[in-house]
């Protein structure tokens, strides 16, 4: 009778041990692993390590930065980073984080920004030491949370992550070694070639032979990074001012948005958005960008417009708030687009000139 207690107490051991992973995360390796296994071969950073720190950065891909930023890292602008932004809630609100291409762009710049001096102490330990890079990455400050660590670790060890550079990877659906099987016997405890059965916690064994050294080449002469005044100015050497209703305006060129304009002449991107009527409309190649606040008067008193002109484009063309030109003209809040020739004006004007 103990032993048949005792298969079961077993048994049901393994099957919670299996539902610590979950079919998300799973996907996510199984997209992602020959990446992280690249990114070891080519920077010395555990493929373990990688994965795991991308699986609790982006909730397996799921988080906001991972689906709008393709930011798996959640690694944060500096100043030597010029490409897209993408600004988010984290530590402080509106903070400015990298954003890239795609996710496979976010796991090479993770391995190219672990090679600064801050993280040099991390290639001291071998590959192998999972929890030696979780602790030291949580110690040259790659995180805040206190717990970093730990869950990293829990992470590798709930997933086999250990195995991946190997190709190797335990499955959770594995038969539960000792389980009852027909007839009321005990089956005897097995494992097969692909699905090796997991111990209670990975034995590490630490590299004898010396680091490997990337490269041998002279670290290179620092360059300071362009001020914000300096950022500033060569924006407007690519993009010149124009003027309109006595206002300062760019015109937009291919690749720009809203966020990397805003970051670019230091201002906030929400401000540069409303400074346009552009909250929630995606920048356009060609598109006005007002550097500051568009006015409430016109030039004219008023304008023809054309059949097919959109309310935001007249604004844009004429400098005026969208909702200024709504008042003036008596258009409900539904019409954004004018299906014919219409005059629409842009000052108050008397009672008895509009008849």
């Amino acid at each position: 009778m103990k032993k048949y207690v005792l298969a079961s107490v077993m048994a049901l051991t393994l099957t919670m041990q299996a539902q610590v992973q979950n079919a998300v995360y799973l996907a996510y390796i199984n997209e992602w692993k020959e990446t992280a296994v690249q990114q070891q071969k080519d920077y010395g950073i555990p493929a373990s390590i990688t994965m795991a720190q991308a699986l609790l950065e982006s909730a397996a891909g799921k988080s906001e930065l991972a689906v709008k930023a393709r930011n798996h890292f959640g690694i944060k602008c500096t100043s030597d980073w010029f490409g897209g932004v993408y600004y988010y809630d984290d530590d402080s609100k509106g903070e400015c984080f990298r954003q890239y291409r795609d996710a496979a762009e976010s796991f090479k710049d993770h391995s190219v920004f672990l090679q600064r001096p801050r993280y040099a102490t991390c290639f001291e330990i071998a590959i192998e030491d999972y929890e030696g890079w979780a602790h030291r990455l949580r110690e040259c400050g790659y995180a805040t949370d206190k717990l970093y660590a730990p869950k990293l670790i829990k992470i590798i060890e709930d997933y086999r992550l250990d195995t991946l550079a190997t190709g190797v990877i335990q499955s959770a659906s594995r038969k539960p070694a000792g389980a009852v099987v027909a007839g009321g016997a005990v089956a005897a405890e097995a494992t097969t070639a692909t699905q090796p059965q997991r111990p209670l916690k990975a034995t590490m064994v630490r590299k004898t032979e010396p680091i490997m050294v990337i490269h041998n080449d002279p670290e290179p002469p620092y360059v300071a990074p362009p001020t914000a005044r300096e950022e500033r100015d060569s924006f407007f050497l690519s993009h010149p001012k124009k003027r309109c209703n006595s206002l300062n305006y760019v015109v937009a060129r291919e690749g720009d948005t809203y966020a990397n304009v805003a970051f670019r002449l230091n201002v906030k991107e929400r401000d540069l958005r409303e400074n346009n009527d552009a909250l929630g409309r995606e920048l356009q190649k060609g598109d006005r960008i007002y550097l500051s606040p568009k006015k409430k008067t016109g030039q004219n008193a008023y304008v023809w417009t054309h059949s097919g002109q959109s309310l935001w484009q007249l604004s844009q063309e004429e400098g005026v708030q969208l909702e200024v030109i709504r008042e003036l003209n008596g258009l409900d809040p539904s019409i954004r687009t004018l299906r014919t020739r219409q005059k629409m004006y842009l000052k108050k004007v008397k009672e008895e000139n509009v008849r």
